[in-house]
């Protein structure tokens, strides 16, 4: 089921109306959608490099929009969606984010932005735990704005060659950033604690 929509999604990318259906699956992505906007964004910006920022530009407006109903979702209606979501393949990763965000807050949200785990696991997380909005708007769109113009820089510098790599190795890449943002936050902490 999941391979036929992905392929499905690929197919939108060429469509006449392609910014409009990437801008509703940015949206959507961040609170229900299951396939996450880079699908149709890397075809995109290949087909028209000069249009990659503005693309990137859509995914993370589009993004942050569906982050804030996400936000809504799991601030006043997790009651509803409960039942469900406990029982879900996101339970785990729902009680996961939940501990972090009360550890992490904004940097959590941040490091969000570039995980393969579905977006819409934190925004509703961050709903439920009454992450203050400002905070959540800021790192939502630094993280998910970082991720998708990171997509466009690298399609651009390596057009269809790199595409082929990117989607084989894009979860390993989005790991790779986060370890590598945990690492400086670390050092940054440590340092300043010595100081």
């Amino acid at each position: 089921m999941f391979q036929r929509l992905y392929d499905r999604v690929i197919g939108w990318s060429a469509h006449r109306r392609a910014p409009a259906i990437l801008s509703v699956l940015s949206f959507t992505e961040s609170s229900f959608f299951p396939i996450p906007p880079d699908v149709m964004l890397i075809p995109m910006c290949l087909a028209k490099p000069v249009k990659g920022w503005h693309y990137a530009a859509l995914c993370t407006l589009f993004s942050v929009l569906g982050g804030v109903a996400g936000y809504l979702i799991g601030r006043l209606a997790f009651g509803w969606i409960e039942p469900w979501l406990m029982t879900s393949m996101y339970a785990d990763a729902f009680t996961a984010a939940v501990n972090a965000f009360e550890t992490w807050g904004f940097w959590y949200i941040l490091l969000a932005g570039f995980t393969p785990i579905p977006y819409k696991v934190f925004t509703i997380s961050a709903g439920v735990v009454g992450m203050p909005f400002p905070a959540f708007i800021a790192g939502s769109t630094v993280g998910r704005g970082g991720r998708f113009f990171l997509v466009a820089a690298l399609i651009r510098l390596g057009g269809e060659n790199l595409a082929q790599r990117l989607r084989k190795y894009v979860d390993w890449i989005g790991w790779g950033l986060i370890i590598l943002v945990v690492l400086v936050i670390a050092i940054m902490k440590f340092s300043g604690a010595d100081a």
